[in-house]
């Protein structure tokens, strides 16, 4: 079948799919180099660094492209995900890995999921359905596990853990408020005018990172540089570009991967590897995750409703985009 007889929705599928599969290899690999480039930076001078060198790829890129601003509807959302997402979670997340492993952290990031759900049903009205409470339940006990699991080696990484949880929710806030800005912006626009924020809110930071790239190794430094270009500047447009085409829900399904991409990632890399009993407790995590995303299938006779209308990709839709 040639392509122009391929119904578009398939194609869009597809697009979507692939930019995802980007998103999550990125982002696993952006554990490992916050680890590597951590011995020379601290959190805060890490994510300036990071969203500086973000930001600046993202802004010659609308340029080229002659993006323009987003519309005014946009901008609450943009600067509550450059705050919450693009600033708080990368200096919680720096903070935490300096602590823990980078596996483990990922394990703990990875509840996102389950509290995007947990702000949908409260932010959003979406209610409380009992899958999503049982699944609370299990994750949180995974982190638990996680927590012991580290207390063996001080209160530093049951530190570290926290500092993940507290990643995680940041997470979690900056998903729920890109999915409904992303009706009013393209994803592009989200991403750069949401790091360009996220700058700003690290630059209380500047001190630090002027003097510690004075002294940082080369390869601390290239990974400063790698976290803006490719986790963050590429894998936030391509998430943003797939969520703009699917559901949260179905979103959140493709992150269940990127915790054991970390493991193998910081094993090959880093030679670090989680202990048994932290990997059980990472394993709860997810199977959380999983419990609150199951469904139901439909009772025979039942009728099922059309789903709701995504955004418009082609732009037609309410808003710029």
């Amino acid at each position: 079948m040639e392509e122009g007889n391929v119904p578009a929705p398939a194609r869009v599928d597809r697009l979507a799919v692939a930019a995802a599969t980007v998103t999550v290899v990125l982002w696993a690999s952006a554990f490992v180099a916050i680890r590597s480039a951590g011995e020379d930076y601290s959190p805060g001078a890490l994510a300036l660094g990071r969203m500086l060198s973000g930001a600046l790829v993202l802004g010659a890129i609308c340029l080229v492209r002659r993006e323009g601003l987003p519309s005014r509807a946009a901008w609450p959302g943009i600067a509550t995900a450059g705050v919450l997402w693009f600033g708080a979670y990368m200096i919680a997340l720096n903070w935490g890995e300096r602590l823990v492993d980078a596996g483990t952290a990922a394990l703990v990031v990875n509840i996102g999921p389950i509290l995007i759900a947990l702000l949908g049903g409260w932010l959003l009205k979406e209610g409380f359905a009992p899958r999503l409470l049982a699944g609370m339940a299990v994750s949180f006990a995974g982190a638990a596990v996680v927590g012991l699991s580290m207390s063996d080696e001080g209160g530093s990484s049951v530190g570290g853990v926290l500092l993940c949880l507290a990643a995680a929710v940041t997470y979690a806030a900056g998903v729920v408020t890109q999915k409904p800005t992303l009706r009013h912006a393209t994803p592009l626009q989200f991403t750069t005018f949401s790091c360009a924020i996220g700058a700003l809110a690290c630059l209380p930071f500047a001190g630090q990172l002027a003097g510690e790239a004075a002294d940082a190794s080369t390869g601390a430094t290239l990974n400063v540089l790698y976290l803006g270009v490719f986790p963050t500047a590429l894998a936030f447009t391509t998430w943003g570009y797939a969520l703009a085409r699917t559901s949260a829900g179905k979103m959140g399904a493709t992150t269940y991967a990127a915790p054991a991409l970390v493991v193998l990632m910081s094993w090959l890399f880093l030679g670090e590897v989680p202990g048994l009993l932290t990997l059980a407790g990472g394993v709860l995590c997810l199977a959380g995750v999983g419990v609150s995303r199951s469904t139901r299938s439909p009772r025979r006779g039942t009728p099922v409703l059309p789903a709701e209308p995504e955004p418009d990709p082609t732009g037609a839709g309410a808003g710029a985009r």
